[in-house]
């Protein structure tokens, strides 16, 4: 690995939290953290032991807490009996919130339902006995294909109360990308719906799903929610429709008691080579992650409403949606479609309409609708809202502070929260009763989180010293293995420092306060004559300049300097394209800001930025066209080749 990372952006404004907020907050000050931290420091096992023990309900209690006898196949509670839809259910209707909204679910053509705990542990018993009946038994792998309705969560309920691994394959992908994903996972049935909706239309999901049985001749089920009403092909003896398979079915199913280590779902996420990667998520230690920062992060409370916009097809959905709102007792908001659809002020219209509490959604949403301009959030009632969160990239000062002020009214903590699929929970992140805030800094690792940034040799480095973001011990919630390769996991998580450190590829530095800042993916470090710098500093200092609602900064051949610095940037108040004036503008703008050594060689404007559907600028597809070079890789995660398509061929 190559040399440290050069940190050149600053930010010096403190928000502190409240006496107000502090005073029912979950972790009420620094001090409270710091004594969890003395805690976790002294007695390590003994720290997530409690946790486990008082938090989650056990069919059969563990004894044992952490066996790190075989690194890094580490294992939490491994000699205890679990069922995680009895944690996420059923504790709950012996106790008031019985009758407490689980699920509020918002359509995109705007029909809404609400399930009630009991309503949602009725679905549940009722699918866990059709895939029972469909031969569905403890460890087998059931894929799940569906628009963002309430019944993708029952689905889930329902392989986690008998024991089955679910894998959930986002509803944007392709019939090529669901093939092979059904085949890594060797799964045997399928779960999808006649389409969705999103954007005004709607997404043929059950006519990709055929085409990619075409090649998945083991699947033998295939059970399709009727979602839009459009025409399908039903293949009779493989395909039958959810209300029928439901109908007559007992809500009651006993639940499936499983090791803690149990595969609860496998997520894949795909690189940039290859073959997508199943990372395998377990049943004890992953509830316990989920359910710990959910308390801890989010502050929830029982009078709270909660809303993570992510979809379930990506982990944030995963824990944040489902496993970690629910074992909680909270009740979690759905929204199926679009944020900008019928109208640019649709998510604040959904704050407003199911008072909402808590708000969580990524970077790149709020930058986009930081350009639609500050009259959309004005026209709606967003006084309901007590805490902000972002999730999936580093935000970058100035979209913080619009989304403190425009959004929460100066009265809202912003939870920054980095984590990634394979961490299954928030590692760093503040908490809102207990850290001052600053904008742009994740702040500090969670209860119970070794983070550190180290050199190449894996020494801890000074305040300032951008290097490598590591974690230093297990922790429950942590990813278990690649399913079906073990030597992948080992390779890439564990590879780069001699199986000390967890590593997935993230760049960071530490202020003097021990604040962590997040610098980006160490494979978007662009090498300028010498100097190693951080694209998501050049982002943030384009992103100051009043002009830019968004930029992404990506490394470009230079016969000089070895690297060059390519912007992509998107302006403000919906204009396409600038001119050599702004060029210089913005050049001499992060020159005043980093550094002259930062100056973008080439900047580039455009409407519209490649992103996953999680809301991820898909750097390396901007490299690419950077470089001139043909794209390459997997571009299944790719919310819209349009945009791709529009960048190779705009002057």
């Amino acid at each position: 690995m190559s040399a440290e990372i050069e940190s050149i952006l600053h930010e010096n404004r403190v928000f502190k939290p409240s006496k107000e907020f502090s005073r029912t907050a979950r972790v009420r000050s620094m001090r409270a953290y710091r004594d969890m931290m003395k805690k976790a420091e002294a007695d390590y096992p003994g720290f997530w032991g409690d946790l486990a023990r008082t938090h989650l309900e056990w069919e059969k209690p563990f004894s044992r807490v952490l066996n790190d006898s075989n690194p890094p196949f580490f294992k939490w509670f491994e000699d205890g009996l679990i069922n995680v839809s009895v944690n996420c259910l059923d504790r709950h209707l012996t106790t008031p919130r019985k009758n407490k909204a689980a699920i509020v679910w918002e359509g995109e053509p705007g029909d809404v339902r609400t399930l009630t705990y009991q309503e949602l542990a009725y679905e549940v018993g009722r699918f866990s006995n059709v895939l029972k009946e469909s031969g569905v038994v403890k460890g087998d792998r059931v894929i799940v294909y569906m628009p963002m309705v309430p019944e993708l969560p029952v689905a889930l309920l329902a392989c986690a109360r008998i024991g089955a691994t679910h894998s959930v394959v986002f509803g944007g992908f392709s019939a090529e990308a669901l093939k092979d994903r059904i085949l890594d996972a060797g799964a045997k049935i399928l779960i999808t719906a006649d389409g969705g909706w999103r954007r005004g239309q709607t997404v043929p999901l059950k006519e990709m799903a055929d085409e990619a049985l075409k090649g998945c001749p083991q699947v033998s089920h295939v059970v399709v929610l009727k979602r839009t009403g459009q025409a399908v092909a039903m293949q009779t003896g493989r395909d039958v429709w959810w209300h029928d398979a439901v109908q007559g079915k007992s809500p009651k199913c006993a639940p499936v008691p499983v090791e803690p280590e149990h595969p609860l779902f496998i997520l894949y996420t795909s690189g940039s080579t290859g073959k997508p990667k199943g990372v395998v998520h377990s049943s004890g230690g992953y509830l316990l992650g989920a359910t710990m920062t959910m308390q801890w992060v989010f502050d929830i409370q029982d009078h709270d409403t909660f809303w993570c916009t992510a979809d379930i097809g990506w982990v944030t959905g995963h824990s944040y949606v489902v496993y970690g709102p629910l074992s909680n007792g909270a009740t979690s908001v759905m929204y199926e479609g679009a944020p900008t659809t019928p109208h640019a002020g649709r998510l604040w219209e959904i704050v407003e309409k199911h008072s909402v509490n808590i708000f969580y959604t990524a970077p790149t949403a709020i930058r986009a609708l930081v350009k639609l301009g500050d009259e959309w959030p004005q026209k709606f009632d967003l006084s309901s809202l007590r805490i902000l969160g972002t999730v999936g990239e580093p935000i970058n000062p100035e979209a913080w502070m619009w989304y403190y002020k425009t959004i929460g009214g100066e009265r809202c903590p912003i939870v920054d929260t980095w984590w990634q699929t394979e961490t299954g929970m928030h590692m760093i992140s503040p908490l809102p009763g207990a850290t001052p805030i600053k904008p742009g800094s994740a702040t500090l690792a969670v209860p119970g989180i070794f983070a550190d940034v180290v050199d190449a040799e894996g020494n801890s480095l000074g305040p300032d010293k951008g290097g490598y973001l590591v974690v230093k011990r297990p922790w429950p919630s942590m990813i278990r293995t690649v399913h079906g390769d073990p030597e992948r996991y080992k390779k890439t998580y564990w590879g780069e420092f001699g199986g000390r450190y967890y590593f997935a590829g993230d760049g960071a530095r530490k202020d003097k306060d021990g604040y962590f800042w997040i610098m980006g993916r160490v494979d978007d470090v662009i090498n300028v004559a010498g100097h190693r710098l951080g694209t998501m500093e050049v982002e943030s200092a384009l992103v100051s300049h009043p002009a830019v609602a968004e930029a992404a900064v990506v490394g470009c051949p230079d016969d000089l300097k070895g690297e060059g610095i390519f912007a992509f940037v998107i302006l403000k108040g919906g204009e396409k394209s600038g001119n050599a004036a702004l060029v210089a503008t913005l050049r001499d703008h992060v020159a005043k800001e980093i550094g002259p050594i930062a100056k973008p060689d080439h900047i580039k404007f455009t409407d519209g930025l490649p992103k996953t559907r999680s809301g991820k600028i898909m750097r390396r597809l901007l490299r690419d066209i950077a470089a001139g070079r043909e794209t390459k890789g997997d571009i299944s995660t790719l919310e819209d080749s349009k945009t791709l398509e529009s960048l190779r061929h705009e002057e």
